[in-house]
C-alpha cells in the first residue's frame, strides 16, 4: 500500500523547486494533492503534471504574506475535502545582502513570507488537520537556523525561528491528533539557489563544509517529506530532520 493512500495534502509553494518535487512525491504515495503557489500558472502546470501521471490534484493562486489568501486557500480545501491529512509548509524567499544594509522592506518582506506566512498556514490550517485525525504538519525550514552565513543573516533568522515554532506548534496540537515537524534542508540546487551556487568562491566554500561534497536534489529533500507526513513517523513530533548532506555535521 502507498504511503499516503486516500490521504488530502497541500503543498505551499508547490509550483517549483523542492515544492514541486514534494508535490510530485506525495502524489506518488497516493495522495491527492492541492498545489499551492503566488504564481498561479506554475500551480496549474504542477498540478496538471500531477494529472497526466493520474494523481488526483487541484492548483490554487495563494500569497503566503496576504492573510486573505491563506484564508481562502483553506476555505477551498475545506469546500471540496473537509479535511487535510497532510500539510507542507514550503513557502519560501530569500534576499542576500549584507545585513548592514538591510532595509525595512527587504526585512519584512523576507519575514513575511518565511515566517509570518508559516505562522498563517499552520494557524488557520489547524481545523482541516484537526478533522483528519492523523494530521501531519511539515514546516520547511533550513539548515541554515543552525549556520550563519554572510549575506544569508536574515533569511536564517526566520528559519530559526520556524524551527521554534515548530517545537512549540508539536506541543500544542499533540492533543488534538497533529504531529509537527521541521525539515531542514542544506543547500539544493533550484531556480532559488541556482544563481548563487554558480560562483565559483560561493560554490566552492559550501561544498567544503558539505561532507557528502554534493549539493542536494529536490526529490531528496521531497522523499524526507513524505517519510515525515506517513505513519512511518507516527511517533516523532517536534523533531528537525537536517537532509544536508553532512553539513551540520562537518561543522
Amino acid at each position: 500500500m502507498k504511503r499516503l493512500e486516500e490521504r488530502i495534502a497541500l503543498v505551499t509553494g508547490g509550483g517549483a523547486g523542492i515544492g514541486r518535487a514534494i508535490a510530485h512525491a506525495c502524489a506518488a504515495e497516493g495522495a491527492r494533492v492541492y498545489v499551492a503557489d503566488v504564481d498561479a500558472s506554475s500551480a496549474e502546470v504542477v498540478a496538471g503534471e500531477l494529472e497526466a501521471l493520474g494523481a488526483g490534484a487541484y492548483a490554487i493562486a495563494a500569497d503566503v504574506s496576504r492573510g486573505q489568501d491563506v484564508t481562502a486557500m483553506f476555505r477551498t480545501v475545506e469546500r471540496l475535502d473537509g479535511r487535510l491529512d497532510v500539510l507542507i509548509n514550503n513557502a519560501g524567499l530569500t534576499v542576500r545582502g549584507d545585513f548592514r544594509h538591510l532595509s525595512d522592506a527587504d526585512w519584512v518582506k523576507i519575514r513575511d513570507v518565511n515566517l509570518d506566512g508559516v505562522v498563517r498556514v499552520a494557524r488557520d490550517g489547524f481545523g482541516l488537520l484537526k478533522a483528519s485525525g492523523r494530521g501531519a504538519l511539515v514546516n520547511i525550514a533550513s539548515i541554515m537556523a543552525h549556520r550563519g552565513l554572510r549575506g544569508l543573516t536574515a533569511y536564517s533568522a526566520t528559519k530559526g525561528a520556524v524551527t521554534a515554532l515548530t517545537r512549540g506548534l508539536a506541543v500544542e496540537y499533540a492533543p488534538f491528533g497533529i504531529r509537527v515537524n521541521a525539515l531542514c534542508p542544506g543547500f539544493v540546487e533550484t531556480a532559488l539557489t541556482r544563481r548563487a551556487l554558480r560562483i565559483p568562491g560561493i560554490r566552492e566554500a559550501l561544498l567544503g563544509s558539505t561532507a557528502l561534497r554534493r549539493f542536494g536534489e529536490p526529490e531528496e529533500i521531497a522523499k524526507a517529506a513524505v517519510f515525515l507526513a506517513s505513519d512511518d513517523a507516527s511517533y516523532i513530533t517536534g523533531a528537525e530532520l537536517a537532509v544536508d548532506g553532512g553539513m551540520a555535521a562537518a561543522l
